[in-house]
This record gives C-alpha cells, structure tokens and sequence, in this order.
C-alpha cells in the first residue's frame, strides 16, 4: 500500500485548458435529461443533453449526472423533483445537438412518451430511458451532481451504436 508523503494544497490550481484537453480523452456515452417544467400555468417538456452521466449504485438502484450551475434548464427541471435520462442512439446527433443549444424550444416538433413512473419524456429512438425521482443534490464547484432514484427503466428493442463522445467531437464504436 503507498503511502502519501504530501498532502495537496486547497491553493492548487490545475490549468483549465490543460484539464479540458487531458479529460477530453475519456470517452463517454451522450444523454439527454428530460422533464416536466410549469410555464404560465401549463405543464410544459424541459430537457438538457448531458455527457456527465454514471450508475452510482445498485441497491438502492441510483444514477447521477453532473449539470453547470450556469444552466438555465436544469432550475426548470429541479422542482419537479423528477427527470428521465434518455440514453442517444449515434442517429440521434441532431437531436443532441438541439437540445444542447439554450434558450430554444427543444421540444419544437419533437415527440415524446411520458415515463411510467413521473411522467417524463422519455425520447423515441433512444437506446434506453431511466425514469428518476431526485434523491439530492449536491454541490461541484461550478457545476451540481444531481443523484436519482431510479423509478423505472427501459431498454430499447432495437439494435443500434450508442452516440459517443470523445476529444470534443460526437463519435460511434469502431466495427468489432
């Protein structure tokens, strides 16, 4: 076991361009975080795209996803206390894309089911949806880690690449 010979200093600043370019080599799965928002007295679809998605844990079954405190989205979502996680498909690039531009109406000709157990939309054409009540949130330097208590899910019953995203750019799984 190894054993730690200095402790860091709350001081130290790692360089964000560096820390961009460096974690810009993990590559991860594309989401986008939907849910229900009131709008001058209507219930209205919110949604987000999110690369920062992760299982937490298994029993309880939880889930968690990290979103910038600079969203104006996520506070449209939050007191709702409910989103789902709608895992993309590489077809779906158009879709992410609109869904991470703000201040549109993302839902703009968009379809959507309402999941069983909130009733957030859940996207067609998504590999798989997560249906999440809000467990708690915890604050992340500039950004929230939102953790969810997943209520129900789903799997699609079609095949298809998953959208990836890696060095700053959308990607699919090379062929086996």
């Amino acid at each position: 076991m190894a054993t730690r010979t200095s402790t860091p200093t709350l001081e130290h600043r790692v360089d964000t361009d560096a820390f961009r370019q460096v974690l810009s080599r993990f590559c991860s799965g594309v989401t986008i975080i939907t849910g229900l928002t009131e709008d001058g007295g209507r219930t209205v679809p919110a949604g987000l795209t999110c690369q920062s998605f992760f299982s937490l844990s298994l029993d309880p079954a939880l889930v968690a996803f990290s979103v910038a405190r600079t969203s104006s989205t996520w506070p449209k979502i939050a007191p709702s206390g409910a989103f789902c996680v709608n895992v993309l498909s590489s077809a779906q690039q158009m879709l992410c894309r609109s869904f991470a531009v703000s201040g549109s109406d993302k839902f703009a000709g968009q379809d959507w089911l309402p999941a069983p157990a909130t009733g957030s939309p859940a996207l067609p054409g998504s590999l798989a949806w997560i249906d999440c009540a809000v467990d708690t949130v915890h604050p992340g330097g500039d950004h929230w880690l939102v953790v969810g208590r997943v209520l129900h899910l789903q799997a699609a019953d079609h095949e298809a690449d998953p959208l990836l995203y890696y060095r700053a750019a959308f990607r699919r799984p090379a062929a086996a």
